[in-house]
């Protein structure tokens, strides 16, 4: 008559008429009520308009961040805000808030676990024994208005690596060198480098900007096989070598070699067609000149 299944009947009397007591249909009520109310779904994100909305274009294809997604709402849905501090910690909270959505995917960088707001503890001084600061650099070198300059950095893959990837770009061609390191020891850096800047003439052979790693140590001995000045950015300012860490977030983004692949399994032949494609792409900044054009101009200019 009520259109149930008997089974339904057959769990309710276990469930309230336990221990010796008779089941008493108005107290079964009052427990069902307290244990509706307890495990009542509260909609994240304040309400479910705002819920919806941050989750459409979070997970849209090349979806918005967080901050983008805070600043439109208000244009969208005048009246309803979010602060994007709330959209992380909606993103990166416990499993059955998010319903095991693995919303983290989709940001940019597509960390599991969040980073600690306010950045790591800063040791300005460099570790490189005899590092030239950028400070004493040539204040041209970040106007971009000769060629010559370059920037390198590492790409690594998971911990468990051997090897790593030499990128290495020319601050006003954007001209990207590729090389596989057989190890991450400063000798194999050394001699990579060595290797591709050696083929270039003196005159686009000036200066050279790379980090604090343990894999620059041997500086000296490269600058003398190379004939350039080399400088070294204050510690945890990656920004300070801007052009070689755009290249390496766009190898990442454009999927050439994705967060988590292993350099162990890249062939040469993949780093010289990974190479290829990036220096014979058309570049805005290059006034929709690829880099190989734009290298050849200045070679030519030398002449």
């Amino acid at each position: 008559m009520l259109g149930r299944s008997h089974s339904t009947f057959s769990r309710e009397p276990k469930r309230n008429a336990k221990y010796g007591v008779a089941y008493i249909p108005c107290r079964a009520q009052k427990v069902a009520d307290r244990v509706a109310k307890r495990q009542r779904y509260k909609a994240p994100l304040k309400n479910p308009r705002i819920f919806l909305y941050v989750r459409k274009h979070l997970r849209e294809p090349f979806g918005w961040s967080p901050e983008v997604i805070a600043g439109t709402l208000k244009l969208d849905h005048p009246g309803e805000s979010i602060h994007y501090e709330t959209i992380y910690r909606y993103i990166y909270s416990q499993k059955f808030k998010t319903r095991g959505m693995r919303l983290w995917q989709y940001l940019t960088y597509q960390r599991k676990k969040r980073m600690k707001k306010g950045g790591r503890t800063v040791h300005r001084d460099s570790r490189i024994p005899e590092a030239k600061s950028i400070d004493l650099r040539p204040a041209i070198v970040a106007k971009r208005q000769r060629g010559g300059d370059w920037e390198s950095d590492n790409l690594g893959g998971p911990k468990t690596d051997k090897t790593a990837l030499s990128v290495t770009i020319e601050r006003l061609a954007r001209l990207t060198l590729l090389s596989k390191l057989k190890d991450r020891k400063a000798a194999t850096k050394r001699q990579a480098l060595t290797k591709r800047l050696s083929k270039y003439p003196k005159a686009l052979r000036l200066t050279l900007t790379e980090d604090n790693g343990s894999e620059n140590t041997e500086h000296q001995q490269l600058s003398d096989d190379v004939n350039m000045d080399v400088f070294f950015c204050h510690s945890y300012h990656s920004w300070e070598k801007g052009g070689v860490e755009n290249m390496n977030q766009r190898l990442r983004i454009k999927r050439y070699i994705p967060k988590g692949t292993s350099i162990d399994s890249l062939t040469e032949k993949e780093i010289k067609q990974i190479e290829h494609k990036l220096n014979s792409t058309p570049r805005k900044c290059l006034g929709y000149l690829t880099p190989y054009e734009k290298m050849e101009q200045l070679i030519q200019g030398l002449t």
